[in-house]
């Protein structure tokens, strides 16, 4: 049975090959390790390797395991966030993943005020306009971003998209290509530059990071399967 260890190394190994088949710098790309449904033991073992970075989509979950666990450790909140939730999850995480309305976006940024903080955020994308998923269309995005460069205490991070799932992941490859291309479209038409593209998974981030990804969100692929696999969006 493969470790933990293991596992995360051959994860970094093929980070690296994906980056040098595009030509980029792996350091360019950050791991987030998907912990949802993990317990702050299996948790740590990841810690022990030296990583810090981890992705939570649950309110409940985070609350528990960020005070439980190292203050060096850097949190993402990758799931849905609800309204009624946001003043709970802006002091736990650094990086909010699922931007999905311009609506979310603004209670974020009151809260924020609230709070004094600067929250990293991404704008979810739902370019294949999946009704099981949240997010801005493309055209939705364009219409609502010069709304979104008005709130001034989240930080713009970049684009983040879940596609539509396929053992193939060469078959999920124009979404990335398009998340990419969107991305460019934005900064030509409003002047600003977006360091980041948060896309890939245990099964396919490779083709993410190919197509340009920034951060790539694994989880399986590192911690092994869940003893409960609930329908999900996020790993």
């Amino acid at each position: 049975m493969t470790s933990i260890s293991e596992s995360y190394e051959l994860i970094k190994s093929q980070i690296r090959s994906a980056a040098d088949k595009s030509g980029r710098d792996p350091k360019e790309i950050e791991l987030i390790a998907v912990s949802k449904t993990w317990p702050t033991e299996t948790i740590s073992e990841l810690v022990e390797c030296g990583h810090k970075t981890f992705g939570e989509n649950k309110v409940q979950e985070l609350e528990v395991k960020s005070p439980s666990l190292s203050s060096s450790l850097r949190w993402n909140f990758i799931g849905h966030l609800q309204k009624n939730k946001v003043r709970k999850v802006l002091p736990l995480a650094e990086t909010i993943h699922s931007v999905d309305s311009l609506d979310i976006a603004k209670r974020i940024n009151t809260i924020a005020h609230e709070l004094g903080l600067f929250p990293k955020v991404y704008i979810q994308v739902n370019h294949a306009r999946e009704s099981t998923k949240f997010g801005f269309s493309p055209e939705e995005l364009s219409q609502s971003f010069d709304s979104l460069l008005q709130l001034d205490r989240i930080e713009i991070e970049g684009l983040m998209i879940v596609p539509p799932f396929d053992p193939d992941p060469e078959k999920v490859r124009p979404e990335f290509a398009a998340l990419r291309k969107l991305k460019n479209k934005v900064e030509q038409s409003s002047g600003l530059k977006l360091p980041g593209l948060s896309m890939g998974m245990s099964n396919d981030f490779h083709i993410a990071i190919e197509e340009g990804s920034t951060s790539v969100r694994i989880g399986s692929s590192i911690f092994g399967k869940r003893k409960v696999i609930k329908p999900d969006q996020k790993d």
